[in-house]
């Protein structure tokens, strides 16, 4: 579904999967700098939404999900992963419990096929689940004035339309350093209009994108393979509750924490300014002339310049140098070559 907000002056669509939205809006150096010295609003319209109600949802969804969810207070906000019973993704989940219900956002399109996985696994329990793509779009406010920014953005949605509140009123989601706004389809150009009047920049993907990849933050499906585990995307520190009890996936999870290592090893990759593209996704990452590893994301930083994230073998060397689809690269450590090495091995082997 097309946002409305790709009919503003400037606007310019993003690539696939984002091809819904806006990467720019004419631009977008500018936009990276608001995002650090002010506000900015970013259109995530495209982005799959998903609502669990019923008095068994927290326990169910803690049952299926890596996250810890039994008994959270309303207003919490989190991270959570669905995978298979290998420990590989299915979906990440951004998820916040209002009190009534569980609302969860996830990668554009999934949408439907969250809901349908959710709906297979109901059984007997008191949930009910709903695919609201169509009802409600992610407006995500990011900058150190973003406080402010949620207030003109709630008073604008309260002030416009006829809205019942308890229904149709936008849930908010906080996060470190974002929040997100779910908000019916027909509140977001008035609300995105209040906020640009108090100052409030428009900004595309191409910044928000390249600000998630300076924060070491990656994306299903695009940093990710069929053959990728929490370990190796750093996800285990937000997304994963290393204390409850069993899930799909679990096993996994618990073996590398305690017992290994994941083969692979999430790393930023400063690219070569002089290089007049970025590289393509999936691109191999090559030390002295062989693979090491595949290539994700990438951006341009207002900063930083052009940056990357990617997947090397576990074992590459932390200060190595790369040349990624023809583009020189310098590696930032993301995830250690050690995590989840945390049983002392040398505890079982017998003396000499």
């Amino acid at each position: 579904m097309t946002s409305p907000l790709l009919s503003r002056h400037g606007a310019v669509p993003a690539e696939a999967p984002d091809s819904d939205v806006a990467a720019h809006y004419g631009e977008p150096a500018q936009e990276g700098r608001a995002l650090e010295r002010g506000a900015g609003w970013i259109d995530r319209a495209n982005r799959g939404v998903v609502r669990v109600t019923g008095p068994d949802r927290l326990s169910w969804l803690h049952s299926i999900t890596s996250q810890y969810l039994t008994g959270i207070a309303p207003g919490t906000s989190t991270e959570a992963l669905v995978l298979d019973t290998k420990g590989h993704f299915r979906f990440h989940l951004s998820i916040v419990e209002d009190g009534q219900a569980v609302w969860a956002h996830t990668e554009p399109g999934a949408g439907a096929e969250l809901a349908a996985f959710l709906d297979s696994m109901r059984f007997m329990l008191r949930v009910e689940v709903a695919d609201l793509s169509a009802e409600r779009r992610v407006l995500t406010l990011a900058g150190p004035d973003r406080a402010a920014a949620l207030t003109t953005a709630l008073e604008a949605a309260e002030g416009s339309a006829d809205q019942d509140a308890a229904a149709n009123g936008p849930v908010v989601r906080e996060a470190d350093d974002e929040t997100d706004l779910l908000l019916p389809p027909d509140l977001l150009v008035p609300v995105t209009e209040a906020l640009t009047a108090a100052g409030v920049r428009p900004v595309g993907l191409w910044a928000y994108e390249a600000r998630r990849i300076a924060g070491h933050r990656p994306r299903l499906g695009l940093d990710t393979d069929h053959r990728a585990i929490p370990h190796e995307m750093g996800w285990v520190e937000s997304a994963v509750h290393l204390e409850k009890g069993c899930y799909p996936g679990q096993e996994t999870v618990a073996r590398v924490h305690n017992l290994g290592r994941p083969p692979r090893r999430l790393v930023l990759l400063h690219l070569d300014g002089t290089a007049e593209r970025l590289p393509e996704r999936g691109a191999a990452i090559e030390l002295d002339g062989r693979s090491v590893g595949a290539v994700g994301s990438s951006a341009r930083h207002h900063e930083l310049g052009p940056i990357a994230l990617g997947l090397v073998k576990r074992n590459t060397p932390v200060e190595a140098e790369f040349t990624v689809d023809g583009i020189a690269a310098a590696q930032e450590l993301i995830v250690p070559p050690d995590t989840g090495a945390n049983a002392d091995i040398a505890l079982r082997r017998r003396p000499a």
